[in-house]
């Protein structure tokens, strides 16, 4: 979801209702998308990494937007702005889907929920105050569109999350994938989904700001928990082959191209009638003309995002997205867009590291099964 290379060095960003706790656990805050939050923790980026794919991690994800869209129509209404099925989500269902432009780019992706008069949606952090006078633009006065300022939202994720939330909030065993419920978690009221964005099971908790610290405390305590940054997070997020977005999605770039076309149901294919629906509807027939690929290089040196792409003749054929060390994988992996005749698994390429060439293949997508609760 949002990028964690937009770190920027201004000189007062927003502070999450977990600011005081992640310096004293020794976090390296940088400046996020406007936001302080910890990169890492002393034990480091790889060890938070392994964790998560054990044990369980706690992770702050309070800069993102929670909002809600009240009006019993609402889902019938927001249609009309993303190529999703969000008409036929069933209450507490949850759906990812993207923000789409008339050229049938990305303008954000997020995820969308039924929720008790309206929708429930969490927006990318960098995209927040955008989308919010997207929706209002489009929606309001017949929707109004509230943004839920006051609250935080933690991320608990990896295969012990379960056993964990299972003795603060027994019923979430009851939650499936994708699902979201009100909950009582130890002594706080909160929204509880099973979802996150590193390809392991886990849940997205959302708490009363002045609550997030208490329960953040809580979580902490027990002995499976441990917390981690946003650089773990995003190199969860790549061995997962999840996109990100101001990465693998942009205006520029659409769902069919970033190999997301599962998000547009056969409904709204057979309809249309969201931005971008001609352009995405023909690239769903015809193919696109470009595809997002996992790629592996061969050697220990990674591609970083902008690396180009060759083919075996030496010829400009894409360019790397994003790019670092797989600690699961054990080696460098990457995402990045190629030519559509270049992207079936195992087709040869070369990586322009600098200014030499490194032999990489593609690769299949994901990089590291997807663990998620069904």
């Amino acid at each position: 979801m949002s990028d964690p290379s937009s770190l920027s060095v201004d000189s007062a960003p927003r502070r999450t209702p977990l600011h005081d706790l992640h310096v004293e656990l020794g976090g390296r805050m940088v400046d996020f998308a406007g936001w302080s939050l910890p990169v890492q923790y002393p034990a480091g980026i790889m060890v938070e990494h392994r964790h998560c794919r054990s044990a369980a991690a706690l992770f702050d994800v309070s800069h993102m937007g929670q909002v809600l869209i009240h009006g019993e129509d609402a889902a019938d209404a927001f249609e009309a702005l993303v190529p999703g099925n969000v008409a036929g989500l069933d209450q507490g269902r949850l759906r990812y889907t993207v923000l789409t432009n008339e050229r049938g780019g990305v303008l954000d992706d997020l995820i969308v929920g039924r929720a008790a008069g309206g929708l429930y949606l969490v927006v990318n952090a960098a995209c927040r105050d955008a989308d919010l006078a997207h929706m209002r633009a489009s929606l309001e006065p017949g929707h109004r569109v509230e943004e839920l300022a006051g609250r935080g939202l933690l991320a608990l994720q990896g295969p012990q999350a379960a056993a964990v939330m299972a003795r603060l909030a027994p019923t979430s065993a009851d939650l499936q994938f994708m699902r979201s419920a009100e909950l009582r978690v130890a002594d706080w009221s909160c929204r509880v989904a099973r979802s996150g964005y590193t390809g392991e099971d886990g849940f997205e908790i959302s708490v009363a700001a002045e609550e997030a610290l208490p329960l953040a405390r809580a979580l902490l305590d027990q002995a499976e928990v441990e917390p981690a940054g946003l650089g773990a997070r995003d190199s969860l997020r790549l061995e997962a082959g999840l996109c990100l977005y101001g990465h693998e999605l942009s205006p520029e770039i659409t769902p069919i191209e970033a190999g997301i076309a599962w998000t547009i149901g056969k409904r709204r294919r057979e309809q249309g009638g969201f931005p971008g629906a001609e352009v995405i509807l023909r690239q769903l027939r015809e193919g696109p003309a470009r595809k997002l690929v996992g790629i592996r290089p061969d050697g220990r040196t990674p591609a970083r995002e902008g690396t180009e792409i060759q083919d075996a003749l030496g010829q400009a054929i894409g360019t790397v997205t994003s790019g670092g060390f797989g600690p699961t994988v054990g080696g460098p992996i990457a995402l990045g867009y190629v030519a559509r005749e270049h992207a079936a698994p195992g087709t040869p390429l070369t990586l322009i590291v600098r200014g030499k060439p490194h032999p990489a293949r593609v690769a299949d997508l994901p990089f590291v099964p997807h663990r998620y609760q069904r």
